[in-house]
């Protein structure tokens, strides 16, 4: 059974203001695939997530995300846009003053949810997969780092997105508390769910292998392995 096209950039040209940061993209990420984005601070990673997630609109090329044309993407389709991503930044951006029931339930609340126990039931559900089950009324701040991370990425897999964009997940976290964070996103890939991070920590890359792209020179390429020059950066 052949696998479904999450996202789909053809001939994409990205701008910042006037600027143009990326050019002449193509890019194919089907459903389960776990996509690695590189490159050097300003080559255009974060660029290009913001442009996946409508902050950033495309002016020439066409792109498709779960099914909106992103080249003809109106102000009021952006919500139902996002709905079918899940965003997970390398500084958390919870709501620090709720629980972590609450930031769920505010999330829920925010895209339509109307049910209180099929809020529940959601909320739940997400918070075993990735292993915060017990820690519902624990506040933020009361949680490590790395369950901050499993928080974010439990709010992202509320609404059953196609794809997790990833910003270096990682960056703010130990080796031992990436590692868990790696094996929890590969799984939701498996599971079949598109997962899109960027990242600078190669070791990573080494232990939990997946397809690589990188952005140089204002251009996207795919490469086979990490390269030797990069590895020694």
């Amino acid at each position: 059974m052949s696998k479904s096209t999450v996202i789909q950039l053809n001939e994409v040209s990205i701008f910042q203001q006037n600027t143009l940061v990326l050019s002449n993209i193509n890019l194919t990420i089907l459903e389960s695939e776990f996509v690695y984005l590189i490159g050097k601070t300003g080559s255009g990673k974060s660029t290009l997530l913001k442009t996946l997630y409508a902050e950033l609109g495309i002016q020439t090329g066409k792109g498709m995300l779960g099914g909106f044309e992103l080249e003809k993407l109106k102000n009021n389709q952006i919500p139902y846009l996002r709905r079918k991503i899940g965003i997970v930044f390398q500084d958390f951006q919870l709501l620090t003053d709720r629980s972590v029931y609450e930031n769920l339930y505010f999330v829920l609340q925010a895209t339509d949810w109307n049910n209180k126990a099929e809020i529940d039931s959601r909320i739940n559900e997400v918070l075993e997969q990735v292993g915060l089950d017990t820690k519902s009324f624990k506040m933020p701040f009361e949680l490590s780092g790395g369950e901050q991370q499993r928080l974010v990425i439990a709010r992202a897999l509320l609404n059953k997105p196609a794809v997790i964009l990833a910003d270096e997940p990682t960056g703010n976290l130990d080796p031992e508390t990436s590692n868990g964070i790696m094996e929890l996103l590969h799984n939701i890939a498996k599971n079949g769910t598109a997962v899109l991070m960027a990242s600078h920590d190669y070791r990573l890359i080494l232990k939990y292998p997946g397809r690589i792209i990188r952005c140089e020179n204002g251009k996207i390429s795919e490469m086979a392995m990490l390269e030797e020059n990069l590895m020694g950066n």
